[in-house]
Order: C-alpha cells, then sequence, then structure tokens
C-alpha cells in the first residue's frame, strides 16, 4: 500500500459519518416523498439546496483544517455572545431533530423484527441502545457500524433506481392530478424538504468535532487537502443519493394515488415496497434491515453530534473539562426526544416536517456564523476559502434568507 493511500485511509472517516447521519430523514423519507407526492418537480430545488448549503458545512471541515479545532471555537473567537446565540439554536433544534430521527427508525425496527409494538416502546429500545453504545464506544463504534450499513444501502439503492429505470414510471390512475407547488401547502413542504437538504446547516460544526476525534483515533492529522477531500467525499454521495431517493419516489409512486401513511410502522412499509416493486419481493428482508441500520445509525450521529457539541460549548463556557459531561448530554437529549416522540405518535409527517423546517428557519443564522468565522482574522490566508467558493457562499445565505422570508409569509397570509 503506498504512502498516500496509507494517509487517505487514515484521514477518511469523518465524511462517512457526516454521509450517515445525511442518509436517514431527508433522504429516505423527504426525498422519496417528494418524487411520490410532486415526481420530478423538486429536483431542481434539491439540487439546488444541496449546491448552496456546501459552502457552510466545506466551511466547517476548513476551520478545522486550520486551526485543529471545531468551528464552535471559532464562534467563541467571534464575542462570547456569538457562542451563546450557536447555544440557543442548537437547544432549540436537538430534541425535535433527535425525536424526528428515532421516530422513523422505531417504524423500521417494527417491520424488521415483525414486532406490533407501539412507537414510544420502540423509541425508548433505540435510544436506550444508542446511549449504551456511545457512552462504551462513542467514535470508534460510530465510524465502524456507519462504513457498513451505509455501503450496503447505497449498493442497494442503486440496484433499485436502476431497475425502476429501466421498468419506466408506473402508469398514473385515471383522472390523476398532479399537486401544485405554489400553494401553503406546497411551500410548506418544499421548506421542510429543504430544512434536511442533506442536513440542517446548524450541525455543520459536528465535522470539525469528528475531525478531532478521528486524529485521535488514528494518530495522524491529515493535510487541508485530505480533509476536505474527507468531507467532499461524503457530502458528493449524499447529494446523489438525494437524487436517487426522489427518482425512486417518482418512478414507483407517483400518480397512483397512495398516499404515505402518517404512522411510522406504515411509512417503513411504503418505503420498502419501493424497493420489493423494483428489485423484486425476495429483496424485502436485505432492504429492511440496510433501512433500519441505516436509520438507526443516524439516531446514533444525532445523538453523538448533539451530545459533543453541547460538551464543548460546556467547557468552553466553563473553562474545564469533565468526563460525565458528554454521557450526560446524551441522556438528555435523548429523554428530550422521547418526550417529543411522544406527542406525535400517530403523525409522522407533522413531527418530520416540523423538525425540518425548523432547521430551514435557522439555518441563515447557522450559514452567516460560518460565513463571519471563516473569513475572520483567525483564519490564514492559506486556509481561506478561494473566491468563487466566498460567492457562492454569499449566493447561498441569500438563497436561504430569502426561502425563510416566505415560509414567514404563508404562514401569516
Amino acid at each position: 500500500m503506498t504512502e498516500p493511500l496509507k494517509k487517505l485511509l487514515k484521514t477518511l472517516g469523518p465524511g462517512i459519518v457526516f454521509a450517515g447521519m445525511c442518509i436517514g430523514v431527508s433522504h429516505l423519507v423527504q426525498s422519496t416523498r417528494a418524487g411520490a407526492e410532486y415526481g420530478f418537480l423538486l429536483l431542481p430545488a434539491v439540487l439546488a439546496t444541496v449546491i448552496f448549503k456546501y459552502p457552510f458545512f466545506e466551511f466547517s471541515s476548513r476551520y478545522t483544517s486550520a486551526t485543529g479545532k471545531s468551528i464552535i471555537h471559532g464562534y467563541d473567537n467571534q464575542g462570547r455572545w456569538v457562542l451563546w446565540l450557536y447555544t440557543v439554536v442548537t437547544v432549540l433544534s436537538m430534541f425535535i431533530m433527535t425525536a424526528a430521527v428515532t421516530f422513523v427508525a422505531s417504524g423500521l425496527m417494527s417491520i424488521v423484527l415483525d414486532l406490533n409494538v407501539s412507537t414510544d416502546i420502540l423509541s425508548a429500545i433505540i435510544l436506550g441502545v444508542c446511549i449504551l453504545i456511545l457512552v462504551g464506544g462513542k467514535y470508534n463504534a460510530l465510524d465502524g457500524l456507519l462504513k457498513v450499513v451505509s455501503t450496503v444501502l447505497l449498493i442497494s439503492t442503486l440496484i433499485a433506481v436502476i431497475v425502476a429505470l429501466y421498468k419506466g414510471r408506473v402508469p398514473a390512475i385515471e383522472g390523476f392530478e398532479p399537486n401544485e407547488i405554489l400553494t401553503s401547502s406546497g411551500i410548506a413542504f418544499l421548506i421542510a424538504l429543504m430544512g434536511w437538504m442533506p442536513t440542517a446547516v446548524d450541525m455543520s460544526p459536528w465535522t470539525g468535532l469528528w475531525a478531532e476525534e478521528r486524529i485521535k483515533q488514528t494518530g495522524y492529522t491529515p493535510s487541508k487537502k485530505e480533509t476536505l477531500l474527507d468531507f467532499n467525499i461524503g457530502y458528493v454521495i449524499t447529494g446523489i443519493l438525494a437524487v436517487i431517493f426522489l427518482t425512486l419516489g417518482a418512478l414507483v409512486m407517483y400518480g397512483t394515488g397512495i398516499q404515505l401513511s402518517n404512522s411510522s410502522a406504515g411509512f417503513a412499509g411504503q418505503l420498502l415496497g419501493i424497493y420489493t416493486k423494483s428489485i423484486g419481493e425476495w429483496s424485502y428482508f436485505l432492504i429492511a434491515i440496510a433501512a433500519f441500520s441505516t436509520m438507526f445509525s443516524t439516531t446514533i450521529t444525532v445523538l453523538d453530534g448533539y451530545g459533543r457539541a453541547i460538551d464543548r460549548i460546556y467547557t468552553i463556557i466553563s473553562e474545564r473539562s469533565a468526563k460525565w459531561s458528554y454521557a450526560l448530554w446524551i441522556v438528555i437529549i435523548a429523554f428530550g426526544g422521547y418526550i417529543v416522540i411522544s406527542q406525535f405518535l400517530n403523525n409522522l409527517r407533522s413531527l418530520i416536517d416540523l423538525a425540518t423546517s425548523v432547521s430551514f428557519v435557522i439555518a441563515p443564522l447557522a450559514a452567516l456564523l460560518n460565513y463571519k468565522v471563516i473569513f475572520s482574522k483567525e483564519i490564514t490566508e492559506s486556509h481561506r476559502p478561494p473566491t468563487w467558493l466566498k460567492y457562492l457562499a454569499i449566493a447561498g445565505i441569500a438563497f436561504l434568507s430569502a426561502f425563510t422570508l416566505v415560509y414567514f409569509y404563508t404562514l401569516v397570509f
């Protein structure tokens, strides 16, 4: 094995973890739902969101490469009030986001294990197992798990979409009328779709936190080029899969008159049905296990990300590190997520739309924070983004801000 390849393998990890986090609700649920309800109408919105959000996630990895720390430290260096602002954004979203991913995972779990158990009980089991894994193995367990399940789902999904493309779109039922996007409900869904596409901007500091942990794990500090390559691989994968899941929904469900279920188990069954219609009934349990593993790993990733972020904020503000802090925050976040789930037991779409809409509304602020930090005096010229990325970031802030204003307009009028 050549030396460059050895270094690359030591670097790879944070980008895969990031991709594993993204390939959850935003892809399995929202992208599939977009295709099922609107065909290919929302494909440009998906592509635009992935492109315009890119700089703010890249800035996080770039900051870590330049300083060896998470961009959360950059927030604090801009002023303690900036760090507090990020803390408020994080607290506002962490329970809802945790609930959304766990809710979907519980539905897939009921399918895989053929359980007739309520969503809240299954969610409690999933959250409990996640706590044990994270507190026990932390990043090592997360990194290893995601590399396996992401590969299985990626291969399965590619096969499914190739077969679906070969078969062609399922004929529409007689009298079918396409959904319009320029309505209050259509715009609300568009905002929800873009909220977690490929994921929430306020989660961008997590890539830096995982990069720090990867360095501890391997003892190797990657170069800027290697760090950004790792991130870009993960980001490109998420973008491609978003298009693939939308395509599956459009080819297999659009125009059939089938409404996506509001229960976690019901939706899980419909999701697996998309694969079996394309690949065949033999693939049911293979896809079920892969999909559940993906959502389970997403739940672990979200818990880990929020736990690390809050733990780091605590460390910066208190100026001390506590071994118990990470574990305590993991438990608090899991418990808060469970409480939210208990309020949305039979309303999957409302919970997910709430979670993703909250993410989109706070996205312009999170994007602006990352922009402010990466172009601060703290970052040397050699690590500053190129001109094209700077202008893309400005366009991204304008894009996110404009749609947020549209969202609030639809709420008022």
